[in-house]
């Protein structure tokens, strides 16, 4: 059975992460978009390991790593669409 944390941890986590990406990608030599879009796609492959690794339920009742692999997608589509635009 697997470790439920709490939604506020959770959701701490996911901004700690945020802000971490964000910082890389300002430093990016290809420019911010497109860096903080590829550092996007690598934290959604990474969530989906560690919830696979850690058998965290998809549709579960608890916030988890597939929620935030989930919330990086929409991000990184969000990204992407802008780096597009511009």
């Amino acid at each position: 059975m697997p470790h439920k944390l709490s939604p506020a941890r959770v959701i701490a986590r996911f901004a700690v992460r945020i802000a971490l990406l964000a910082a890389f990608a300002a430093f990016g030599s290809v420019g911010f978009g497109p860096s903080l879009a590829v550092l996007l796609w690598m934290s959604i492959i990474l969530c989906a390991l560690a919830g696979l690794v850690r058998r965290e339920p998809l549709f579960g009742a608890t916030l988890n790593h597939w929620d935030e692999a989930a919330a990086f997608g929409a991000l990184f589509a969000l990204v992407h669409i802008a780096n597009d635009v511009t």
